[in-house]
């Protein structure tokens, strides 16, 4: 780690920088029905339209709703949005619950699993027939998996003061691109971190794989109750976010070209299976956007990504290719549900000092076999993260996840100084020191505490999910909004079924001409 950024950071005009971070959330979560079975029911127009609300919208499913926060400068800020997004919500789906797991359970054959429906516009039909695709390629249920998206972005008065210490020649749009590379670098490198840290995700309900291969165990002689005894984040293994014909993908992140030319050859060149599918069902009706191996680069699962915010009908990687990475988004993140919201701020200002750490230290570029060995890397801490023993791949040997773990946590302590030293207290480097008593066994996981309490309570995990949901719901129930911040979500809820409507209106030509545009855009990859 360069010694002289971390001197220069703790001068007093430096530590202000720090002060300009932002961070936001995007929290998954499915709404169930009393029994704990998938909600049947449509978004409700009282949350607004899923195209156009800016804080309440849907993912895959109809019943997946998505809740989103703006970039703020605390995590208690965010925090704060956040759990008055939820209990508007619940003022508004009736005996519905919002289920606090990401692992799904009654969700039913795939065929019951509703897809998001956007309205009758261009854009909102494509929304739509994207995730026909996903379902068509992955599975519905894949698709019924939850989690929260980490939003971070660094102010330009950072990126102007570390541009002028490292005397870069690049306009600051360029370094700051560059920059966001060397951090993404380090983070795939370390992620797995994050995973043994705050995975929730160790079981599963059996009816979740009834019919696909696996080789989870029945918990506690229960068949109704599947895990890995070591397990972190199922999530994030080949039962969740993981797929079989993505292994082929490498995508090169040592810097913007090389990130767009790869995945946009994966959006652009027909694969074979999918060819073999076809665009339209025997009915001449979509049933996805595309047959290349992406339909867009959002299918492609990947633990981070590089972000600009994307004009009405521009694809994410030409906002990249014409603006350059504006913030990241951390995707590798299960639902806490020991937390009504699913994070809370210690999780939070662990992943900033986390996040910095992977900024300010040197930061190689990467080859195929790095690629793989973070692959690799992923799959072990997925079953295995738990197990004392285990061995992580390591420039290009091995080394024992609980001495690579301890020395990360040191090397992130003077970040969270310089972060405590910004905005006073030591909120930073406890949340550090809470996860070095994870690594010392002082405190359990996430994925040890959720098997300790079936454990405990003679549960399934679907009983002990069912429970957790009910408790987070009288939690939300019991602290209604007041008058004017209800009549401020009804108003926004409104208004984006207005903006519907006008996107809807203001169509023209054919949604076949629309899609012909939109994919016009991906021949900037072939420059």
């Amino acid at each position: 780690m360069p010694i002289s950024h971390l001197a220069a950071l703790a001068q007093p005009k430096a530590l202000q920088l720090l002060k300009g971070i932002r961070r936001g959330i995007e929290k998954e979560s499915l709404r169930v029905a009393p029994d704990g079975a998938l909600a049947q029911t449509p978004h409700g127009e009282a949350l607004g339209s899923a195209l156009t609300h800016d804080s309440i919208t849907t993912d895959f499913s109809e019943a997946l709703l998505e809740f989103i926060t703006p970039p703020v400068a605390t995590p208690e800020e965010a925090l704060q949005i956040l759990d008055r997004i939820h209990r508007y919500t619940y003022s508004q789906i009736g005996d519905e619950r919002l289920w606090v797991n990401s692992m799904p359970c009654m969700i039913g054959a795939d065929a019951d699993i509703p897809v998001a429906r956007y309205g009758s516009s261009h854009s909102g039909t494509m929304k739509t027939v994207y995730r026909l695709g996903l379902g068509l390629r992955y599975g519905r249920a894949m698709q019924t998996i939850a989690g929260i998206h980490y939003n971070f972005s660094l102010p330009d008065d950072f990126w102007k003061w570390l541009h002028e210490r490292e005397g870069s020649s690049e306009d600051l749009g360029e370094f700051k691109t560059r920059r966001y590379f060397d951090m993404i670098r380090n983070f795939r490198r370390h992620y797995w971190l994050l995973i043994y840290l705050f995975g929730a995700a160790p079981a599963v309900c059996g009816s979740f794989v009834e019919g696909r291969e696996h080789s989870l165990e029945p918990f506690d002689g229960d068949e109704r109750s599947l895990h890995a005894p070591y397990a972190t984040s199922l999530r994030m293994g080949d039962l969740g976010y993981n797929s079989d014909a993505q292994q082929s993908l490498i995508v090169c992140y040592n810097d913007l070209p090389s990130y767009l030319s790869t995945l946009c050859a994966a959006i652009s060149r027909p694969f074979g299976p999918y060819h073999e599918l076809g665009v339209k069902d025997a009915n001449g009706d979509y049933q996805q956007l595309s047959t290349g191996l992406l339909q867009i680069e959002n299918e492609f699962y990947s633990p981070i990504r590089p972000k600009n915010p994307a004009k009405m009908g521009e694809t994410a990687l030409s906002a990249l290719d014409n603006r350059g990475v504006e913030y990241i988004e951390v995707r590798c993140l299960d639902l806490n549900p020991f937390t009504p919201l699913g994070i809370d701020a210690q999780q939070m200002r662990f992943i900033d000092s986390f996040l910095l750490h992977c900024l300010l230290r040197e930061s190689p570029k990467t080859d195929d076999a790095d690629y793989r060995a973070t692959q690799e890397n992923q799959n072990r801490i997925v079953y295995r993260g738990r197990d004392p023993e285990l061995q992580l791949i390591n420039n290009g040997g091995e080394r024992k996840l609980t001495d690579w773990t301890t020395q990360l946590l040191e090397e992130m302590e003077p970040i969270a100084e310089l972060l405590d030293s910004a905005w006073g207290g030591d909120e930073y480097r406890r949340a550090v020191g809470v996860q070095r008593a994870k690594v010392k066994g002082e405190i359990a996981t996430p994925a040890a505490h959720i098997l300790a309490e079936m454990k405990a309570h003679g549960q399934s995990f679907f009983q002990w999910a069912a429970d957790k949901a009910e408790q987070h719901r009288q939690y939300f129930l019991e602290r209604p909004l007041d008058a004017d911040t209800q009549g401020e979500f009804r108003q926004q809820a409104e208004e984006s079924l207005q903006r519907q409507q006008q996107i809807e209106d203001a169509d023209t030509g054919t949604f076949e001409d629309f899609l012909g545009r939109y994919y016009s855009q991906y021949i900037f990859c072939q420059r």
